[in-house]
């Protein structure tokens, strides 16, 4: 499955280039995560527990960084493993340009590929998942370099803790 999409974010290209580059920022962003280590030179460890249709399983994985080109673009290369629920592959290519003073417009590319009791689901659910999945990620990145999409959320946003971090990124850097 292939999809592409893009985003303007609301902060410079170095800014959103660390974000992608941070474990924790990674960590938060990827829907699912439980734990993540590593670094971009060496690569990062996961741990995902996902459920797709009534496949409910936890990959083990790896997490590569490659073609680096600060601050303008990069490639997010992953392999799990997910045991009797099968395996899954993807990989992204992520362009950074600037869309104006203080606003970066981020491309991807993305490609997914699932093997094993996954694949058997059908490509129309695999092809949702992979979306909905890329989505989420792209949508949480945002949110941590900038903070909520609405401002009025985020008063109330205060008191979980998976709110509490939104924008967390950004005023990290800055301060």
């Amino acid at each position: 499955m292939q999809m592409s999409d893009s985003r303007e974010i609301q902060a410079d290209r170095e800014t959103v280039w660390a974000a992608i580059l941070s474990p924790e920022v990674l960590k938060a962003c990827v829907p699912g995560c439980q734990e993540l280590t590593g670094t971009p030179e060496e690569g990062y460890e996961a741990t995902v527990v996902q459920k797709v249709g009534p496949v409910k399983a936890t990959f083990k994985g790896h997490v590569s960084v490659s073609d680096m080109h600060k601050p303008d673009r990069l490639t997010l290369s992953g392999e799990g493993k997910g045991g009797a629920a099968g395996f899954a592959k993807g990989e992204a290519a992520v362009a950074l340009e600037e869309a104006g003073p203080g606003v970066t417009r981020l491309t991807y590319d993305v490609e997914a590929k699932v093997g094993g009791k996954l694949a058997q689901l059908g490509s129309r659910i695999i092809d949702g998942f992979a979306k909905k999945m890329a989505d989420q990620f792209f949508t949480r990145l945002q949110e941590a370099i900038e903070g909520p999409a609405d401002e009025a959320e985020a008063p109330e946003a205060e008191a979980t803790p998976d709110a509490a971090k939104k924008g967390w990124f950004k005023r990290m850097i800055s301060t």
